[in-house]
């Protein structure tokens, strides 16, 4: 019979293994002489991952604020208008981190004061930046094991089209200025942008192959491999790949976040084919019949809520700008939707109010942020419950 057992637990944390050494001795006055025996039990460490969906409980958002060194600065007051009026939504719900180059935040306090914004919710961390591109410049949240942690990806400027050196540094600078101090930020050598990809907060996100898989972002991976690699560090299940979509001006090679928005585990928004004489007619009807073939996790159907396109919008070159209605922000009780000036707008905000029934849709003129491709849901990252800043 057993006289005792001794278990010592060992933690191989590089490989994520358990291994429990069970050492056994037998009695003295059994038939057997003394012996051990060892045992080896192996079990997979516990931990799970998960992407939130925007919908959910949110702790802040962060913009990163423009600055006259950049292309901003021969529309920068214009631009820094359309800042305050986010912001000011942004605080009158939640938390709002701000990140500035200027150490000096003085005269930006007074223009929020004068706004009405709720100065007690900003947090004003500096740092230096290239651009005012958040969504994809700063960290994804997860949850791993019910805990917030940042996955700071790399940013290469939408595939080397432009200066990223400092956006992609803005993460590492902010720690250094003891923000995010309580929660664990992982680093992840992969080129990956939080416009890129949409999740139901349910294991499931929709992205483009246009971006994802596109050779002037993670040139050496396969499109399994990309994909091995999302499910580990994000944690998700499915990856619905959309082939087709465009939105004329955008130079991001194709963000779902401009295209179609879950709005919902069962909704998608999308940007529906409107102007049959437009150039990309035929690629957001193709990628209608695409979401249409989408199921659910559950194997249903998604309800496809079509939303309208603006009418088209240049720069002073003649160049063709990246409006579009589906780049709208979700916080914890609106949702600012990027508005044109545009007879489309009314209908616009009707068809997400309708998408957002418990939530209250808010218009903002986005005119001056599409000047340099992008719009609302572009320049700012938001931060599920419990991340602290």
């Amino acid at each position: 019979m057993l006289r005792n057992s001794i278990v010592r637990k060992y933690y191989l944390s590089s490989t994520g293994l358990i291994c429990n050494l069970v050492l056994l001795s037998r009695s003295r006055n059994s038939h057997n002489s003394v012996g051990f025996k060892l045992e080896f039990q192996v079990q997979k460490l516990l931990i799970v991952r998960r992407l939130p969906a925007e919908w959910e409980k949110q702790s802040g958002v962060q913009l990163t604020w423009p600055h006259k060194d950049s292309d901003w600065s021969n529309i920068f007051d214009s631009v820094e208008k359309n800042f305050i009026e986010i912001a000011k939504e942004i605080t009158e719900v939640e938390k709002l981190l701000i990140v500035v180059k200027d150490k000096n935040v003085d005269n930006l306090k007074a223009l929020l004061n004068k706004s009405k914004a709720n100065l007690k919710n900003i947090t004003f961390a500096n740092a230096n930046a290239n651009d005012v591109w958040a969504r994809d410049h700063a960290a994804i949240s997860v949850y791993e094991n019910g805990n917030p942690l940042l996955l700071k990806f790399n940013f290469n400027g939408w595939g080397e089209k432009y200066e990223h050196n400092f956006d992609n540094d803005i993460h590492k600078q902010l720690l250094k200025n003891k923000i995010f101090q309580a929660h664990k930020t992982e680093f992840i050598d992969l080129v990956l942008e939080g416009g890129s990809i949409e999740s139901d907060g349910n294991g499931t996100i929709l992205t483009t192959t246009s971006c994802l898989l596109n050779k002037n972002r993670n040139p050496n991976l396969t499109k399994v491999e990309i994909e091995n690699k999302l499910k580990k560090y994000l944690g998700i299940e499915r990856i619905l790949w959309i082939d087709n979509g465009l939105i004329e001006g955008d130079d991001t090679d194709g963000h779902i976040d401009t295209l179609a928005r879950f709005c919902s585990n069962e909704k998608i928004a999308y940007v529906g084919p409107d102007n049959q004489k437009a150039q990309n007619f035929p690629s957001l009807k193709d990628m209608e019949k695409e979401l249409s073939e989408l199921k659910t996790i559950k194997g249903n159907s998604y309800n496809l809520v079509k939303l309208p396109s603006p009418s088209s919008k240049y720069d002073q070159d003649g160049n063709k700008l990246p409006a579009t209605y589906a780049n709208f922000l979700i916080l914890n009780t609106v949702v600012l939707v990027p508005t044109y000036d545009d007879p489309s707008d009314n209908e616009a905000l009707e068809i997400i109010q309708d998408c957002f029934k418990e939530r209250k849709v808010i218009g903002i003129d986005c005119q001056s942020l599409i000047i340099q491709r992008g719009s609302l849901h572009c320049v700012t990252m938001h931060y599920p419950r419990g991340v602290i800043f």
